[in-house]
């Protein structure tokens, strides 16, 4: 039989025009084991109230309702251990993702509304992360036993031509002026809608603002230079607090030092995120007395060791960590390796040197690279935060208080529900 005998075939295309009812449940969308529940879970046995602080519609007076700020924080907390801090991409997979659709349920939240949670609750994230911090404490599972602290330098929102000189940034504040004047004449321009007016207007203003920022930090860093300096002081248009600094390629960009302490056992085991700064200051040096602070701050105790590399080598610091009772194992520079007649009278500094060729710190040191470098590793590629979005010191501290948050919460989540 030939195959114009056999007919035409009978074919069953998708139809779209059709109407379908679908029953679904979402709190079966997920497993019970699935991180997105793990961290609702978790969040649900913390005090959360912090966030609540500046809502004004309460019971009983009138007013919206307020989107749920635990529902808030986890989205943030599961994107980032996505490796995910985009505000706008959060917002996208709450629409096509099994796991963010979960943690919002039958709400809508904007990129908006994700940006300032972050942006607007510094305080109530700092308490979130010592109350954490207390949990594990009083559970027994936190020890400051032995802390490493490190320092990571993550890229900034700003690039190399937005820094400009005193001289440069006059004649920025002037194009900045005749830029707004521009967008002001153009209010009654029929061709533009009222968006349009007031985004251009927003955005006029904004850039002049940070002119006048960028000129008053290079004023600032100008009068703290050394009268011997030879190149002028320069800041950031785009992001005044920004520096300029030496990233780990080598390569000179602007960039925020992240240091992170982490507190864990040599022999393995989770690690815990005990404190965390944000510092615009490129160098390590003078870096572990604000650390020690941030700990004892946090936890109400101070580490009985703690590790650090040789770029933290600063004898004031290390004088400072001794008066306190805390053990330093800091590297030895090559060139502090030769003790000075300065240093010899400094019983401290003396002390450290030979602490540094016993059996037991050499021993005790090689765990550092484990437990700090670790973190840091997983903030810049697990954690989302392989370049800040966000600008300025404040702004800055929050994204590495909630990564550190995520963090400690995933490393310790069936201690905490228990």
């Amino acid at each position: 039989m030939s195959d114009e005998s056999k007919g035409k075939p009978r074919v069953q295309e998708p139809q779209r025009k059709q109407g379908v009812i679908r029953f679904e449940m979402p709190e079966d969308a997920l497993e019970p084991t699935h991180r997105a529940r793990v961290l609702w879970d978790v969040t649900g046995t913390l005090e959360l109230g912090a966030f609540l602080k500046r809502v004004k519609a309460v019971e009983g007076t009138v007013g919206r309702k307020t989107l749920s700020p635990r529902m808030k924080l986890v989205l943030w907390l599961y994107a980032i251990s996505e490796g995910i801090g985009s505000a706008r991409e959060i917002e996208r997979r709450t629409v096509s993702d099994a796991a963010y659709r979960w943690i919002v349920g039958d709400l809508a939240v904007s990129h908006h509304t994700l940006s300032a949670f972050r942006v607007e609750h510094g305080a109530a994230l700092d308490q979130l992360m010592t109350d954490i911090l207390g949990a594990l404490m009083h559970k027994g599972v936190l020890s400051l036993e032995l802390v490493a602290q490190d320092g990571i330098r993550i890229r900034a929102a700003a690039t190399a031509p937005s820094f400009r000189s005193y001289g440069s940034l006059l004649e920025c504040r002037e194009q900045a002026a005749l830029h707004l004047k521009a967008v002001l004449s153009q209010a009654d321009d029929p061709e533009l809608t009222l968006a349009q007016k007031t985004a251009r207007e927003a955005g006029a203003r904004d850039f002049q603002r940070r002119v006048e920022e960028a000129i008053m930090t290079v004023v600032q860093l100008q009068e703290e230079r050394k009268p011997s300096a030879k190149q002028p002081a320069r800041a950031s248009t785009t992001d005044a607090e920004a520096r300029v600094m030496k990233m780990a390629d080598g390569g000179f960009r602007p960039a925020y030092n992240v240091q992170m302490a982490t507190a864990g056992s040599p022999l393995g085991g989770p690690r815990t995120v005990v404190g965390v700064r944000v510092t615009n200051v490129g160098s390590d040096m003078g870096a572990i007395t604000p650390m020690l602070d941030e700990i004892e701050r946090r936890t109400g105790e101070l580490p009985k060791v703690l590790l650090a590399d040789a770029n933290h080598a600063a004898h004031d610091c290390i004088r400072g960590a001794t008066d306190k009772g805390v053990e330093v194992l800091i590297a030895v520079p090559k060139r502090s390796q030769q003790v000075g007649t300065h240093a010899d009278s400094d019983p401290a500094i003396v002390a450290w040197h030979e602490r540094m060729q016993t059996d037991e710190a050499k021993r005790l040191y090689r765990a550092r690279a484990s437990l700090c470098e670790l973190s840091n590793a997983h903030l810049r590629t697990h954690h989302g935060v392989g370049q800040f979005l966000l600008r300025g010191v404040v702004k800055i501290t929050n994204v590495a208080l909630l990564a550190a948050i995520a963090s400690n919460l995933l490393q310790h989540a069936t201690t905490l529900l228990r």
